[in-house]
């Protein structure tokens, strides 16, 4: 049902920095209509959220949202509230149901339905305008949407359809577009980057794209995330290690390191392909990110044992663990969720203590070195920022101390004196 006059939106982004860049792309047709964007939800009239239905703990902190959005309506300026995004794509008639007080429910590629619901117009010609929700010196670049991969642990493709590459400018339109507004490093996403290309093109062109947005003007640093393993292109290894303008950095998710449990999880690699793999990325001087499940569905002591030997012999730079979680309509959901709960968390707090010990050697090896750092932010006079290996939100970072403030957006060569597991100290 379509809004009357619209005053003031407010938009809840929940999950990932995919949906960051939905929700900008959202809240930047909304201004380009006249339509007031509020940063307090206490100011709104209508509340939007983009909800995340990756996995049950993302699910129940989407549908929390809704539910205490809807009992605040009436209470004060709020009196409508919307839901977006990947929940609602996949349980939309559930949740009509269960919150009949939403005023409205979309999916995940129904941005010109909302718009036209908030009284905007739909514009696609400026479908790269967006209002940005991150510290303006870094933007976050989707260049593609959706995943052909067969992961059985996994619903994206269930949310998000088929692997879409974006047309190569049109992508390069809306970081030229970025970097004149004074964005100085780009995060390349999608659900697959590594695929950028196949659909379009015949062909895997993310190499051919980092180079390209690393020659934009204005931009000093692109960064590659969501690179998936299997059918790795060579040029891209070279691209990360020889361009001066693209991080030595790769988030490359690899899951497990047992051979039976990537064969379940149909990951198309083999544990000795990714060794080799991973060597040669780490070998090149490029710092790498993963996330790993475990407890998966038939993973045994033994499977467990090889993915913790696994972790202490690539010594990642960075890495992130999630429990499993047993989602409908995935091919791992038969084989249903036999691992106990207590035993998933206790796995994971071994992985995670044993990269505690792999981060805090790594760190305190830089001490007495100087990196490159881009300053993020400034708290309480201390400046906070980032080296090349860091995404921001979820990496390491680096705590500064200057003569004064450093301009956020800046970068600064730092001399570092101090390390903990997670940062590092240093002076310009």
């Amino acid at each position: 049902m379509r809004v009357g006059k619209t005053r003031k939106v407010h938009v809840i982004t929940m999950g990932c920095v995919k949906n960051t860049v939905d929700s900008e792309k959202l809240m930047g047709q909304l201004r380009l209509s006249g339509i007031e964007i509020v940063p307090e939800i206490g100011d709104a009239d209508i509340a939007v959220i983009n909800t995340c239905g990756f996995i049950d703990a993302a699910k129940e902190e989407s549908i929390d949202m809704i539910v205490r959005q809807v009992k605040q309506k009436g209470k004060g300026p709020l009196r409508k509230v919307y839901a977006m995004g990947c929940l609602t794509e996949r349980y939309r008639r559930d949740i009509e149901a269960e919150i009949p007080e939403l005023d409205g429910v979309f999916g995940s590629h129904q941005l010109p339905d909302i718009l036209r619901t908030l009284g905007a117009e739909y514009r696609s010609e400026l479908l790269g305008e967006r209002l940005l929700s991150t510290p303006s010196h870094f933007a976050y670049l989707k260049i593609c949407e959706g995943c052909d991969n067969p992961c059985s642990f996994c619903a994206i493709p269930l949310m998000r359809g088929r692997h879409v590459s974006r047309p190569e400018q049109e992508i390069l339109r809306e970081a030229e577009a970025l970097a004149a507004r004074g964005v100085r490093e780009l995060i390349v996403i999608g659900q697959d980057t590594t695929a950028y290309g196949l659909d379009l093109y015949g062909d895997r062109r993310v190499a051919r794209l980092l180079r390209s947005l690393a020659d934009i003007p204005g931009i000093a640093w692109v960064r590659l995330m969501y690179a998936y393993p299997a059918q790795f292109p060579d040029d891209l290894l070279e691209v990360l290690a020889g361009h001066p303008r693209v991080c030595r950095y790769l988030d490359i998710p690899v899951q497990h390191a047992a051979d039976g449990v990537l064969k379940s999880m149909r990951r198309g690699i083999t544990r000795r392909a990714l060794l080799d793999l991973l060597g040669r990325l780490g070998g090149a001087g490029i710092a790498l990110r993963t996330t790993l499940i475990v407890g998966y569905p038939g993973e045994t002591a033994e499977d467990f044992s090889a993915l913790e030997e696994f972790v202490r012999r690539t010594a990642f730079a960075r890495l992130g663990v999630f429990t499993y979680s047993r989602e409908e309509g995935t091919t791992a959901y038969d084989l249903g969720d036999p691992v106990p709960p207590e035993e998933k968390e206790r796995r994971k707090a071994a992985i995670m203590e044993a990269q505690k010990e792999i981060s805090e050697a790594r760190n305190l090896a830089l001490v007495g070195s100087r990196v490159r750092v881009l300053i993020d932010r400034v708290e309480d006079g201390v400046s906070i920022g980032r080296t090349e290996h860091d995404a921001p939100e979820i990496d390491n970072e680096v705590y500064v101390t200057a003569p004064g403030p450093l301009e956020p957006g800046t970068f600064s060569d730092v001399e570092i004196h101090d390390a903990t597991e997670y940062d590092l100290y240093g002076r310009v």
